[in-house]
């Protein structure tokens, strides 16, 4: 059987398509790695915020292990530090739904615990991301509280968090999630303060807050990328509720107009909803 002249060159051809595909396919398959992993982060971090406000502390966790099963490809640094942050932010606000719901106070301190390790990888990927550092601050802060019975561990914490919140307000004064812990460490004070002193603080405190607010509010026209920090209009208006209602001469007419205010940015607020709102309506009561 004579064979066709031309299939040698066929062969060759043939190799040579096959060729430039394996060649290629190193070239392509990252890159759509790293967008898949992207948009997978980006679904999985809208139901984390859900699951935070709606105070679902379980479903928070199981959040945690989709993050941690996803593929992400090691040369995408940013991507990498944002998932950090996210599974740190897990944890953190499992702690602060905690507080609502009376969890065990171990439980809460390990929470933060894992948190703070997720907001360090964070920032050892990528040392500018100063929203790592905010959940590193409240974590720290919440902890001194938590250890207030211990001195000597109780400064060490204080230290830590000084520092990180001294570093960060240099680097990015102006990121409304920053300011939101830092109007909280503002509005602590010692119990043996003058109240002229207490006073002072609760103010200073109220100022930050509202300074936040109005750069939440500009921020959210720019911030683009789905997987990068954005909140905090809601959680500004929430602290600035909770303010009115404790400051030494409570303001509860303002108290509620916060309060509801956040409540239609996020209706399903468990704690706005539920805890926060209801006090304030006591409060207001003649």
């Amino acid at each position: 059987m004579v064979m066709p002249r031309c299939l040698p060159a066929m062969q060759r051809i043939q190799t040579l398509i096959v060729g430039a595909v394996i060649v290629h396919l190193p070239i392509v398959s990252p890159a759509q790695s790293s967008v898949d992993a992207r948009d997978r982060t980006a679904q999985i971090v809208v139901r984390i915020q859900h699951a935070d406000y709606a105070g679902d502390r379980e479903v928070l966790l199981r959040l945690h292990e989709e993050l941690s099963k996803l593929k992400l490809p090691t040369q995408d640094v940013h991507l990498l530090s944002r998932v950090r942050y996210w599974q740190g932010f897990v944890f953190w606000r499992r702690a602060f739904n905690g507080f609502n719901d009376g969890t065990d106070r171990t439980m809460l301190e390990r929470d933060l615990e894992r948190a703070i390790t997720h907001f360090e990888d964070a920032t050892s990927l990528d040392p500018r991301f100063i929203d790592a550092n905010v959940g590193q601050i409240s974590c720290l802060q919440t902890l001194t509280f938590l250890k207030q019975a211990d001195s000597v561990r109780a400064q060490a914490l204080v230290s830590r968090f000084v520092r990180l919140l001294t570093e960060s307000l240099v680097s990015q004064p102006e990121n409304p999630r920053l300011l939101w812990v830092y109007g909280a460490s503002q509005w602590w004070a010692p119990a043996d303060l003058a109240k002229a002193q207490v006073i002072e603080r609760q103010e200073t405190a109220v100022a930050t807050y509202k300074k936040g607010l109005v750069l939440a509010r500009a921020q959210t026209e720019k911030v683009r990328d789905s997987i990068e920090p954005a909140w905090g209009e809601a959680e500004l208006m929430m602290s600035l509720a909770w303010a009115s209602l404790n400051r030494t001469n409570p303001d509860t007419h303002a108290a509620e107009r916060f309060a509801r205010q956040a409540l239609t940015l996020v209706p399903h607020w468990h704690y706005v909803r539920d805890i926060l709102l209801p006090q304030i309506i006591r409060a207001g009561r003649p």
